[in-house]
């Protein structure tokens, strides 16, 4: 039995169960409170961390747990960036992508560089490292843009796609530039770090696919196939370590990677973005607390830097936005969303400014230590941190709450007749599979628009007959459930199950039937089976057959979501 008095309450907090509750507490509270101020919560877990930080009231250490669970956390947020991609609208916009990419990188070097040489009188190597910093960003409001329902967005596709390769770029000069600064750059150096980088690419890009089919094929269980998804996501960073590059890169390949076995509409993406409200706040609040309010006070040279860094950073973000404005004609409010999503500098900043300040190229006259970047850019770095996501957190909100109105506006102006999908179900074996089938192929607006039917004959009802129906049904219910969807479960009595079925099409307005193909091994007399035939002869509604020799969403082939094949006049039906 543990005493009060036997706790620990001096500060910093040193017990674990303190200082998770009070996390948690900080995590709750922050959206209740700043939604009603207009706030993003982003911005307000940021000062959170900075207040119960070492700089702060000193509540809580920036340890090595805070920073094991920022790391999940940095990495999940570049993670789901791959993974809620389109990626048929991504090879769309593929040259878009690479136009920003290029604009997002090419204008923040030259900008950084002029500024550093001619008015922070750095020398090349430490302006190209610092140009660099402006150059990566962070996709730190990625979560509002997720949140508000527009991360299929043309303007989200082009900056998450312009973040891959700017970070990937900005990146390559840090190691390029440390290389150089450390003496350690020649041909073999260039030679190890393409054939590294290539090879990595590869085994994420076409061997993760692989590992992932066989595994979603062979593995149902679904806390194991989210444990998977963290594995793949872990191992693509450390990969990405070992190629010579950050790991945020290979958190975004892996999702990328992954994409097309995570449906949009499925039980793991709940889960996946279930992982939000833990991981991504932790790496927020980590931010914060490298925050240090005093060093703005007492060095002119820190405040003089800093405001420099966040012009500059500001600026150049600004313009590679408006570019692709212009460029591509984009409205304005997709201008504030890619601005929002890429002026935030954190991760690969943070990551610049440490290993560049860990490097010593020499000594000064006094025997001290003379780094590639020194500590004003160090904490005028945390400045900029700062400044720039609460820039990103705003423009992002605003951009993104413009569009989703929008968006609604133009569905409500175009709202054609509701989607109600039938699926009758009678193998507890496959219900699972069809239920994921009308998940897959349902609108994403439609939350309620799901019927699961169980038929029982009535020359065959008893006590077991009425208990496995209501089992089966609620098997559907739950694998609808698990991703906020609502489906009713409707149990009906009937001497032919096709009645039953054209009765309650007629009666629910079916707009689409989801069906399981018949057991039999050998062809039968009716290709499809009597029942299925037989439904397809009394309604007129788009019918999917289905028969799941593996999960859907290892299916290599994309099918078109609803294009009906008819061979009667009266019904259409597809496989």
């Amino acid at each position: 039995m543990v005493l009060a008095s036997t706790i620990d309450f001096t500060l910093p907090l040193a017990d674990p169960v303190l200082k998770f509750l009070l996390i948690l507490l900080i995590i709750l509270a922050a959206p209740l409170l700043l939604n009603k101020l207009r706030i993003p919560h982003l911005l307000g877990l940021i000062i959170a961390g900075a207040i119960i930080g070492p700089h702060g009231f000193n509540l809580v250490l920036r340890d090595s747990s805070i920073i094991l669970s920022g790391t999940a956390g940095l990495l999940y947020i570049m993670f789901l960036a791959g993974l809620e991609i389109d990626m048929a609208d991504f090879k769309r916009n593929s040259t878009k992508s690479l136009a920003f990419g290029m604009y997002t990188f090419l204008i923040p070097m030259i900008l950084g560089t002029v500024v550093g040489i001619w008015v922070l009188r750095f020398n090349v190597l430490t302006s190209v490292l610092l140009a660099s910093m402006f150059a990566s960003h962070t996709l730190i409001a990625y979560p509002i843009i997720s949140k508000l329902g527009i991360s299929k967005n043309k303007a989200v596709s082009i900056t998450v796609g312009g973040t891959m390769i700017t970070d990937t770029l900005a990146l390559l000069v840090l190691t390029i530039i440390v290389g150089m600064a450390t003496g350690q750059v020649n041909d073999m150096f260039w030679i190890r770090l393409g054939v590294s980088i290539l090879i990595f690419a590869l085994i994420v890009l076409f061997g993760f696919p692989f590992i992932g089919r066989w595994f979603f094929k062979h593995v149902h269980d679904n806390i194991s196939q989210y444990i998977f998804v963290l594995v793949m996501v872990f191992l693509g960073s450390f990969l990405a370590q070992v190629a010579g590059m950050e790991a945020i890169i290979g958190a975004f390949l892996s999702g990328l990677a992954l994409n097309h076995l995570i449906p949009q509409s499925s039980p793991l993406m709940n889960r996946v973005e279930l992982g939000n409200a833990i991981f991504i706040p932790f790496f927020l609040l980590g931010v914060g607390m490298l925050i240090d309010y005093r060093t703005f006070f007492t060095s002119f040279e820190t405040i003089k830097v800093g405001l420099i860094m966040i012009i500059v950073a500001t600026a150049a973000k600004y313009i590679a936005a408006w570019m692709p404005q212009k460029t591509f004609h984009l409205s304005t409010d997709q201008r504030s969303v890619i601005f929002g999503l890429s002026n935030a500098q954190a991760a690969a900043t943070l990551a610049a400014v440490m290993v560049g300040y860990n490097v010593i190229t020499g000594t000064d006259a006094n025997g001290e230590p003379i780094r590639l970047l020194n500590e004003s850019v160090l904490n005028g770095t945390i400045l900029m941190i700062l400044v720039t996501c609460t820039i990103a957190s705003f423009a992002a909100q605003k951009g993104a709450h413009n569009i989703a109105a929008q968006d609604i506006s133009d569905k409500e102006e175009n709202k054609k007749e509701s989607e109600h999908i039938l699926i009758p179900v009678s193998n507890e074996e496959t219900v699972e599979e069809l239920v994921n089938l009308s998940l897959a192929i349902k609108s994403p607006q439609n939350k309620n628009g799901l019927f699961a039917l169980k038929v029982i004959d009535n020359h065959h009802s008893d006590e077991k007959a009425l208990k496995q129906s209501r089992r089966v049904l609620q098997t559907a219910v739950n694998t609808a459930a698990a991703t906020d969807t609502q489906m009713k479960d409707l149990l009906r009595y009937d001497l032919r199950v096709s009645n039953a079925i054209a009765s309650v099409v007629k009666e629910r307005e079916i707009t689409d039937l989801v069906v399981g193909l018949h057991k039999e091994k050998d062809i039968p007399a009716a290709f499809l089976g009597h029942i299925v035939e037989s439904v397809l002869a009394e309604s007129s509604v788009s019918t999917f057959i289905y028969k799941p020799a593996q999960p859907i969403s290892t299916v290599r082939r994309n099918w078109p979501k609803k294009k009906s094949v008819s061979t009667k006049s009266s019904s259409g039906y597809e496989t």
